[in-house]
């Protein structure tokens, strides 16, 4: 009886197998070339390990835009530093061919990092987090004074200044941590208290150093990307009043903080001391004019402004170039800062996006900063110029992160398929009824 129980259920079995094939083949003839290659693009992700295909360049304008930077910066650091480099070390060109080697391996790290896939630095974050972190501790106590700071490393004839790779690796570790979370970013234990603490962590081995400057930088930073992600606003207000009357302690504690404090508030009156420097690069933009003496041509160089070829290298600038020349250095900061945004918003994914925005936020906010400083604007803060002001390890830095972002603005498929998805929905919406069921489309170019 068993027996024929079993022959009898096999015939069965046949019919339904056959309208599956059939289901699945009217199935595979019913979608749409977008569809179908969503599935093929899966295929080829799995296979690539997850990543979506790059399947253009990086961004052309974006990438001009800091070449133009790099070579400008070289030839107002001979500029603003061939004297100075003449008495100190006989050999006027010293800080030119140092930058120029430091600007030729910076563009060609550039494009290096920016031909490597940024997801994954993924497993690179706590690496680097952890690296940044060793060496910010190692600077603290054995780095190597300059200024009544100790803020290098001194490897032979180069320094290597820690707190501009912690300022990257804050940026990496936070889009990687931020896009993990996801919808839980708006909670206090998950999404908002971890960033603090390891902002915070970073912030205090960089006052330890001291380095007021790139701990509120790295607050900053902070601050703006875990907004990006969505924290929520009553959070980051309350830490940001809570801030408020530690930097003030800081600052009143410190005598060296007060002196600075006094010459932003009172630069004429104290031209002769603290507001020495503050006062000199003012007279700089004052004598520019709106055309600028022209360039190699700076009075204020000639031992008049310190630091003229790092940290007030824009006041060189506004001299020699003028009123024109300071809008137009603006205008390209300005431009890089915009490519930068676009990048982040035509990103494939979460993590892309966070990058973009951390990276540019950080070039941007540098050197806003800094112009800011040179022009009595905002108290000294010892934030250099990015792509322009003399020092190898903020311009190599610099150029990382932007092969970074370079990476992160190259089209992968994951976008085609969202404008695809568009086109079709457009057109699906002209046919019939013109009324379409309404998608959402992800980042990661999906649809739920």
């Amino acid at each position: 009886m068993k027996t024929r129980r079993s022959n009898k259920s096999r015939p069965s079995e046949a019919p339904r197998r056959k309208d599956v094939k059939a289901k699945n083949a009217r199935r595979e003839q019913a979608a749409t070339p977008v569809e179908k290659k969503r599935r093929l693009s899966q295929v080829v992700e799995s296979i690539r390990g997850g990543f979506p295909r790059v399947v253009g360049p990086a961004d052309a304008l974006l990438t001009a835009g800091i070449i133009t930077l790099i070579a400008f910066g070289v030839v107002m650091v001979y500029s603003a530093s061939a004297v100075y480099a003449g008495r100190l070390h006989q050999n006027g060109q010293y800080f030119l061919i140092r930058q120029a080697v430091f600007a030729v391996a910076g563009i060609f790290g550039m494009i290096s990092i920016a031909r490597f896939d940024y997801h994954r630095y993924r497993m690179l974050t706590y690496p680097i987090l952890f690296g940044a972190l060793g060496l910010l501790v190692f600077v603290a106590l054995f780095g190597h004074r300059a200024g009544g700071a100790a803020r290098w490393i001194q490897l032979g004839p180069f320094n290597v200044q820690p707190a501009e790779i912690a300022k990257l690796a804050v940026i990496l570790w936070l889009a990687y941590s931020l896009s993990k979370k996801s919808e839980r970013i708006r909670s206090f234990s998950v999404g908002f208290l971890p960033h603090v603490l390891m902002a915070g962590l970073m912030m205090l081995l960089c006052l330890k150093q001291p380095d007021f400057g790139s701990a509120v930088m790295i607050g900053a930073l902070t601050f703006i990307m875990l907004f990006t992600a969505g924290a929520k606003v009553s959070y980051l207000m309350a830490a940001a009043m809570s801030a408020l009357p530690v930097a003030y302690a800081l600052i009143v504690s410190s005598p060296y903080r007060m002196r600075r404090w006094r010459a932003f508030t009172e630069p004429f009156e104290t031209r002769q001391n603290e507001g020495y420097q503050i006062f000199e690069s003012l007279v700089s933009f004052g004598s520019g004019g709106a055309t600028g003496l022209g360039i190699g041509d700076s009075r204020q160089k000639l031992f008049f402004l310190p630091e003229a070829h790092t940290d007030f290298i824009s006041a060189i600038i506004g001299e020699e170039l003028g009123f024109l020349g300071v809008a137009g250095l603006l205008f390209v900061f300005t431009f890089v800062v915009y490519r930068g945004l676009r990048a982040a918003w035509r990103a494939a994914d979460d993590y892309g996006s966070y990058l973009a925005v951390g990276i540019t936020m950080f070039i941007g906010l540098q050197a806003f900063t800094n112009l800011a400083v040179a022009m009595g604007m905002l108290p000294t803060k010892g934030l250099v110029l990015p792509f322009i002001s003399y020092g190898g390890s903020s311009l190599l830095v610099n150029c990382a992160a932007v092969g970074i972002l370079l990476n992160v603005s190259r089209p992968r498929d994951a976008e085609l398929n969202m404008k695809e998805e568009t086109r079709e929905s457009g057109a699906n919406a002209s046919r019939g009824n013109g009324r379409v069921r309404p998608r959402e489309v992800s980042l990661a170019g999906g649809t739920t």
